[in-house]
């Protein structure tokens, strides 16, 4: 199998908030962004092998947050974040794409605050913080924390896309 593709963090985001229906009053707060792209990374982690990129996820005070994702929404505050005009679905591997949707149908329905409070329950969070504020989560906590949170099947789904 090959090596599965690596994204920017911005084309993570992006892609969850081109997924909000601004209609229904579905909008993407900056907090709900970074926890969606933290589980995001887990799942990728567990079902690739690999992460979806390489950009460092830090344990801040109210959840998983990537700082150069913080800082490039953070003109927004707690509002929603417009989704972006020019998202271009071939630019992402279709199991990649199998993931991102999955992740924004189970996580995308919290509001930002429950979804903090989730990963605050979290060994990936939990023990990069008691480390100390904007500890970086590793890779590692992610894999041993959602290699047994994702089922065996999903990966051999993902695996079954990839090589399509």
């Amino acid at each position: 199998m090959d090596v599965p593709k690596l994204y920017q963090p911005n084309q993570i985001a992006r892609y969850f908030l081109a997924k909000a229906d601004d209609e229904i009053g579905d909008q993407i707060s900056n907090l709900k962004l970074q926890k969606l792209c933290y589980y995001a990374q887990g799942v990728a982690v567990a079902a690739r092998k690999e992460p979806f990129f390489r950009t460092a996820i830090e344990a801040w005070a109210h959840g998983p947050v990537v700082p150069e994702l913080y800082q490039f929404y953070r003109d927004h505050g707690a509002n929603g974040i417009p989704a972006p005009a020019d998202l271009r679905l071939d630019d992402y591997d279709a199991a990649d794409r199998m993931i991102l949707d999955d992740v924004f149908d189970y996580y995308g329905q919290y509001s930002a605050w429950r979804l903090r409070e989730m990963t605050h329950q979290e060994p990936p969070w939990k023990e990069a913080y008691e480390r100390g504020m904007n500890h970086v989560i590793s890779i590692d906590a992610l894999r041993d924390y959602f290699s047994a949170e994702v089922a065996a099947d999903y990966a051999q789904k993902y695996e079954q896309i990839s090589r399509r």
